[in-house]
């Protein structure tokens, strides 16, 4: 039986309106029932990820960026210009300076990604919506409960982004890296409608986990997750050296991808739109470094 493409409910936070997302020419990033579709397994395979990239790493992929740009309205003015030698490095394309700014108060968040966000002050048990609470378990997307302890009731928040964003994740705060590890194989699609229908995604698919100790929200949990053709997460910060706010931390190569991030108890508090729209079941689009939690002890910073 094949999983059912549907689209996305998502708030657009600058438009200040509600979208329907969903890209006929990705259909499998859409799919509700992962098992259950031909296509979603084979995409989800490391092989078919080493065939994706072979093609859309050669010049003859160039001819998709166009049709590309043109299908999903991408303003390339936002970009820095560049002749792309494949549609891989489209993919990759990058903000031109100043296009995106992060908050310059210390006890303001920015956004890491440009994606689409779901948020919680606190995971309960009991909590069903997105997912089953065993799907943001912080020991299982982490790999060990001993990683998990410090988060354990705190701050989550989950970012999909979908083929046509910025792929480039940046640090929210500075600090550095405590911790670095790479797990997980598969890559399932990573929307809220196939979690429900497969609740183990985000613990099985590849993922790089980092601990971040960071100067105004504690520590932090970082995780990217590889989706439907992302197999390769390139890190482009070095672990071994500090960071600052806005800085580039990795790149996803290709396709649909996630970030969650875990906090501490008591460090950071989610923005008020991101936590009353995942209460009512919606994703809210949000550009690289706007506002996306206050620190609970610099608020009036």
């Amino acid at each position: 039986m094949g999983g059912k493409p549907l689209p996305l409910p998502v708030w657009d936070r600058k438009a200040g309106k509600l979208l329907e997302e969903f890209m006929e020419d990705h259909p499998a990033t859409y799919d509700s029932h992962p098992r259950r579709s031909f296509t979603q397994w084979l995409e989800s395979r490391r092989l078919y990820d080493w065939l994706v990239a072979a093609y859309q790493n050669s010049r003859w992929s160039t001819r998709n960026i166009e049709p590309f740009i043109s299908k999903h309205k991408i303003d390339m003015m936002e970009f820095k210009p560049v002749i792309y030698r494949s549609f891989a490095e489209f993919f990759g394309r990058e903000f031109r300076p100043g296009v995106r700014t992060f908050p310059t108060a210390p006890g303001e968040m920015g956004a890491f990604s440009e994606a689409r966000y779901f948020a919680w002050a606190k995971l309960r048990p009991e909590q069903i919506f997105p997912v089953k609470g065993c799907s943001l378990n912080a020991g299982a997307i982490l790999g060990g409960e001993e990683l998990a302890k410090p988060f354990l009731g705190g701050p989550v928040i989950l970012a999909r982004l979908a083929p046509v964003d910025y792929h480039h994740n940046h640090y929210p705060d500075d600090g550095t890296t405590f911790h670095a590890a790479s797990i997980g194989g598969a890559l399932w699609t990573v929307n809220w409608h196939a979690l429900q229908n497969q609740d183990d995604i985000l613990f099985r698919n590849h993922r790089q986990i980092n601990i971040l100790n960071t100067r105004h929200f504690g520590q932090l949990a970082f995780v990217e997750i590889g989706a439907m053709s992302v197999g390769r997460i390139q890190q482009v910060h070095p672990y071994d050296k500090p960071f600052s706010r806005g800085n580039e931390k990795s790149v996803f190569k290709f396709g649909g991808s996630a970030v969650v991030l875990f906090g501490e108890p008591g460090s950071w508090q989610p923005s008020e739109d991101l936590l009353d729209n995942t209460a009512n079941g919606m994703e809210t689009l949000v550009r690289l470094g706007d506002i996306i939690g206050r620190s609970t002890t610099l608020l009036g910073a």
